[in-house]
């Protein structure tokens, strides 16, 4: 299936469940268009924008200076609304899972995490996943539709919401911020949904958007070779790739993506991504399967098949999610797994794992709802979704 087909197949809803447009997403240029159809001038525009990614409103009756029947034609037929929150869990570590809820009622998952003077928000880009990775608790669930950037960026606007870091809250400035990060990390294949990701990280980015540096965004793939070379020319945020074998029969046997791009096309890419460089660096992330993918041998072919690639390796002890059929590696395997990388000149931290007590592996806290949800209505049919794609 083409990338096209693929947008057209799981295209985002064009309105909310009223019929209002999402102003949301747009671009200046397009946000200026939209308004124009009803005959106002330039400028209102600018101070709609201003409104939405500077101030963070949530209604157009907060906008004060936009006149208040400009207001009532907006509110009419136009949305800024945030996802409603189907659940949120803290951790006792600082984590933060929020289940949003979008306007068709589908559920996706945002995972804020501190980190002393950073904070990272995790973002999704599709309902479910299309990728079947073995491992992965996203890809039990069966893609039903795209992300919309109106639905990627109400996922950022949501965590600032939640953290007061608006101008009326803890300032403006980056620096005053807790969310200071963000990783395209969450449900889904950011790649496969490429043109509405890529629009609102451009609005991220924006200085007059919400003015989070490229060097601040990275954006994690399975390795969809032909839009990481799109993704470094148009966006060049950080790359990360989720790795997780050091050749091509185990990779394909746990990622089927490797069928279609397999290893060295995708280190290729890689090699090629722009602005690589001994401070900007690729990150391979490699999940710690016991007795698959972690012992010393694969260590030392994954030290060999990295060489020449400006990265680090980030190793990532599974977190076990029910029917997994995987366990952890132990830890002495980790430390020595990754011992043989940094013996080979390579930064290879063991990532310590966060909110494991409020479900932080990806799509657990939505498995847990929909069954949740089953448990107490029982008679109700499953919802329908559009079968997955068959080709990744």
């Amino acid at each position: 299936m083409s990338l096209s087909s693929h947008a057209d197949r799981f295209s985002a809803p064009p309105t909310d469940a009223e019929g209002r447009i999402p102003l949301i997403g747009l671009t200046a240029e397009e946000l200026k268009e939209v308004l124009a159809i009803h005959k106002l001038p330039c400028f209102r525009a600018k101070q709609v924008w201003h409104w939405i990614y500077h101030r963070g409103a949530r209604d157009f009756e907060s906008m004060g200076n936009l006149p208040k029947d400009l207001r009532a034609l907006l509110a009419e037929k136009y949305s800024i609304a945030r996802p409603k929150v189907a659940a949120e869990q803290k951790s006792s570590d600082g984590t933060i899972k929020w289940l949003l809820s979008m306007t068709d009622g589908q559920l996706v998952e945002a995972v804020f995490i501190p980190d002393g003077r950073r904070g990272t928000l995790c973002v999704s880009s599709q309902v479910g996943c299309t990728l079947t990775c073995k491992f992965c608790h996203t890809g039990t669930q069966p893609l039903v539709r795209n992300l919309g950037p109106h639905e990627i960026l109400q996922q950022v606007m949501h965590a600032r919401d939640a953290l007061g870091e608006w101008p009326e809250g803890k300032g403006a400035g980056n620096e005053k911020r807790d969310l200071t990060n963000i990783v395209m990390m969450g449900m889904g294949e950011p790649l496969y949904n490429y043109d509405n990701v890529a629009k609102a990280l451009k609005i991220c980015m924006d200085e007059k958007g919400l003015g989070i540096s490229k060097r601040r965004i990275t954006l994690s793939t399975s390795g969809v070779v032909p839009q990481i070379v799109q993704c470094g020319e148009e966006l060049n945020v950080n790359l990360a790739i989720s790795l997780h074998a050091p050749d091509d029969k185990l990779r394909s046997e746990i990622m089927p993506i490797n069928n279609k791009y397999p290893l060295q096309e995708l280190l290729d890419a890689c090699r090629n991504y722009p602005g690589l460089s001994d401070v900007r660096r690729v990150t391979f992330e490699y999940v710690m399967l016991k007795d698959v993918n972690d012992s010393d041998d694969q260590a030392r072919a994954l030290a060999k098949l990295l060489r020449g690639i400006p990265c680090k390796v980030n190793i990532i002890p599974f977190n076990i999610w029910p029917g997994s059929g995987y366990e952890c590696s132990a830890p002495d395997r980790i430390d020595s797994f990754a011992r043989i990388l940094e013996q080979a000149g390579y930064d290879a931290p063991v990532r310590r794992p966060r909110g494991r007590d409020i479900l932080a592996a990806c799509g657990q806290l939505k498995s847990a709802s929909v069954r949740a949800k089953k448990a107490r209505h029982p008679e109700e049919p499953a919802a329908e979704a559009p079968a997955p794609a068959t080709e990744a």
